[in-house]
């Protein structure tokens, strides 16, 4: 979706940097998974020769990264997922990733609460998995409350599978769950603000 809750959030914590950034809109771009064939192995460039390498080639040269994404099915989202398995080409022998500093943004539709499944903090897990084995410094993360795509299907009062319901209880409407904006969500503002800042923080003191 254009202009997300996902993409606001990381847009603020670019901001927050206060250096030359650059933002990249996965859903934008061509990026297939990883065939693990190891071809990149010699060259540190994947044979795919999609969209990735190109975004591969731009975080190569970045000083620091900050992976945003989101959570269809209580997992990361594929372009995201994808995204992380092509950077595989960067490890090897040079391991151009190590050292870089990285942050984390994830959009869930799941609150994060006790009583719910923790799908927020399992992507920011795989996420941070990726980061910590190519030997980045993860800075910090940040958690946005997002929509289940029924608000806006047009049948989320009366479909059987509705998530709506799901998440928010039996009696739950789209009108009573409203959609959630990042900017109306403080924790998380202040967050993306603070992310952006400790990235600077690491760069300069480098």
């Amino acid at each position: 979706m254009p202009d997300s809750n996902t993409d606001r959030t990381l847009k603020a914590a670019l901001e927050a940097t206060g250096m030359e950034t650059e933002f990249i809109k996965l859903s934008n771009h061509t990026i297939k998974p990883c065939l693990a064939c190891l071809k990149c192995v010699d060259n540190n460039v994947c044979v795919i020769g999609d969209d990735g390498n190109e975004i591969a080639e731009k975080i190569k040269n970045a000083d620091a990264l900050i992976v945003a994404g989101y959570t269809p099915y209580s997992s990361i989202d594929s372009n995201t997922k994808s995204m992380l398995e092509r950077l595989y080409c960067l490890r090897h022998k040079d391991g151009y990733m190590r050292g870089k500093p990285g942050g984390i943004i994830i959009t869930s539709a799941i609150p994060c609460i006790p009583e719910a499944p923790p799908v927020a903090e399992t992507a920011v897990g795989s996420v941070a998995a990726y980061m910590q084995e190519e030997g980045m410094e993860v800075v910090g993360d940040v958690k946005i409350l997002g929509n289940v795509p029924c608000v806006s299907c047009g049948y989320g009062d009366d479909c059987e599978l509705s998530g709506i319901k799901m998440i928010y209880g039996p009696d739950a409407t789209v009108d009573s769950v409203g959609i959630n904006s990042f900017e109306d969500q403080q924790a998380p503002m202040d967050g993306a603000k603070e992310l952006g800042k400790k990235i600077a923080s690491c760069l300069s003191s480098k």
